[in-house]
């Protein structure tokens, strides 16, 4: 593609990078990728992916800006309390580059429609904060075969993974089903750092980058853990699971389902 002259300023740091380049910038500039919440998470991964000039970025959410929220979803502020969240994020991220196609999808998503909703975008961001959804985002991109960049945050940790499928671990290899409801807290339950999805949207959205480049080595067959309390860094291997419900040779889960029916609350 053929930048002009204000793009090769704006992209020039990641132009001069010999392993980005004009043809990896037009790389970044033709990927369509889908984030799954506009809140903790998924609020640091939209503003370095539309800096990063990614063509396409569809945000999807279906809750409301609140006062509690500002402590760490930083693409909103007060002026957009009570906005829709996905409209609130769109207005901050095309203030920041025009250039970027910000496609708002206020909805819930059900084993009913999530496979529609994923279908056109290269790569899937899952900032969700509840099990139901995380499971349902990692089933229909095993079932549609689409890279899944998943982190959580909870009190002073975070984590992150990528996922690929036919290529290595999904998101069950690690917890094969949900835990009961109540178990582990949400955020609202047990508190959040609120600097800690900076740290941890900023990998995921370093992972996407990796994918669209095809650069570097992604998080696949590792889950990174970070402990902000003692400042660490930790990799665990997660090895594909050969009995897998829903990436093994032989799946057990063929059709998606709900694990808790109307219980989609994005972070």
């Amino acid at each position: 593609m053929d930048f002009t002259d204000d793009q090769l300023q704006r992209y020039s740091r990641h132009i001069i990078l010999p392993e980005v380049g004009g043809k990896g910038q037009a790389k970044i500039a033709s990927a369509k990728v889908i984030i799954i919440g506009a809140g903790g998470l998924g609020c640091p991964v939209g503003f370095y992916l539309t800096a990063a000039g990614v063509g396409t970025i569809a945000l999807v959410d279906n809750d409301d800006v609140e006062m509690s929220n500002l402590q760490r979803q930083i693409a909103h502020s007060v002026h957009s309390i009570g906005m829709p969240k996905v409209e609130s994020a769109k207005k901050t991220f095309s203030a920041l580059n025009p250039d970027v196609t910000i496609v708002p999808l206020r909805t819930r998503l059900t084993k009913d429609n999530i496979i529609g909703v994923i279908s056109e975008y290269d790569i899937v961001v899952d900032g969700s904060d509840n099990f139901p959804t995380r499971y349902l985002v990692n089933d229909a991109c095993v079932m549609a075969g689409k890279p899944l960049v998943s982190g959580a945050i909870l009190r002073f940790e975070g984590q992150v993974t990528t996922i690929i499928p036919g290529q290595g671990h999904c998101y069950r290899c690690l917890f094969e089903v949900p835990p009961p409801p109540g178990l582990v807290p949400s955020c609202q339950e047990a508190g959040v750092l609120g600097v800690l999805p900076g740290v941890i949207g900023g990998l995921q959205a370093t992972e996407v980058l990796k994918l669209i480049l095809g650069k570097g080595m992604p998080l696949m067959g590792d889950l990174l853990i970070y402990d902000a309390l003692k400042t660490t860094f930790r990799k665990v291997k997660v090895p594909k699971n050969p009995s897998c419900p829903v990436c093994s040779d032989n799946p057990v889960i063929t059709e998606l389902v709900d694990y808790n029916e109307g219980y989609c609350s994005l972070q």
